[in-house]
Order: C-alpha cells, then sequence, then structure tokens
C-alpha cells in the first residue's frame, strides 16, 4: 500500500499529516513524543521511495520505529533481532501482533512488522514494542 504522500518534491509538513492523518494524527504525535522522552537523542527523518513518503524515527545506527502515513490512518512499522523477537514472545503484547512477528519472514537484520494505527486501543502495545527496540 502506497503513502498518501506521494509527491517526491513536497516533504509532508505536520499540517499536511494532521489534515490527511485526521484524528489519527494525535496518536502519531503521541508515539513520536513517546520515543523522545525515552531517548532524546532519536532523530526524525522524512524519506521518499517508490511507496511514496514515509518517516522513520533512528538512533545512530538503527530504525526505532516507521511512520507510514495513510488516509485518516498510519502504520507503525519496526524490524526486530531475535533477541527482541523473543521478549516480545514472552511479553503481555497482544496474541495477533506475536503472530504476525512469529509469520514474519526473517532478514538478515532481523522480523519486520507492520501494525496499523487507526485509534488507541493498541497504543500500550505500541509503547511496549518501542521499549524492547530501545532496549535491545
Amino acid at each position: 500500500m502506497q503513502s498518501i504522500f506521494t509527491d517526491k518534491n513536497k516533504q509532508p509538513s505536520n499540517t499536511d499529516l494532521e489534515t490527511a492523518l485526521g484524528a489519527s494524527y494525535q496518536l502519531w504525535q503521541l508515539i513520536k513524543e513517546d520515543i523522545l522522552a525515552k531517548y532524546p537523542q532519536a532523530k526524525e527523518e522524512w524519506s521518499f521511495s517508490k511507496y511514496g513518503w514515509s518517516c522513520r524515527i533512528k538512533d545512530k545506527k538503527r530504525a526505532i520505529i516507521y511512520l507510514l502515513p495513510r488516509s485518516n490512518f498510519f502504520k507503525t512499522a519496526f524490524v526486530f533481532g531475535q533477541k527482541a523477537t523473543d521478549l516480545i514472545m514472552k511479553s503481555q503484547i497482544s496474541e495477533s501482533i506475536k503472530t504476525e512477528l512469529a509469520s514474519a519472514r526473517q532478514y538478515a537484520e532481523g522480523r519486520g512488522i507492520r501494525i496499523d494505527i487507526y485509534d488507541n486501543t493498541i497504543i500500550s502495545d505500541i509503547k511496549q514494542l518501542i521499549d524492547i527496540k530501545l532496549a535491545n
């Protein structure tokens, strides 16, 4: 699925993002603020690919989370190594996320999953995933 922002020459502004995401914009901001509160050195980077614009929040060497804007919602994407995957499987994170992670293809950098964010029902799981990512 493609980003809602497909003009390579125009990086989305906060206003563009707020308009496109609607009510879920507050959750996008909440996730960003949560990461920056726990890891103030994190950097926000927008990049353009064949799928359109996406946002990555990263530490010095690796992505912590990818935020992928869609119409009235967004996706979060994570890549977890084996150690982090093992911790997630033992955690209280929802079974649907564990199932997706377990069935995700294994790459050298780990397993990647994407989670749709429409409302706040899964935000506590997202925060736990961020904590595991930052700790590993």
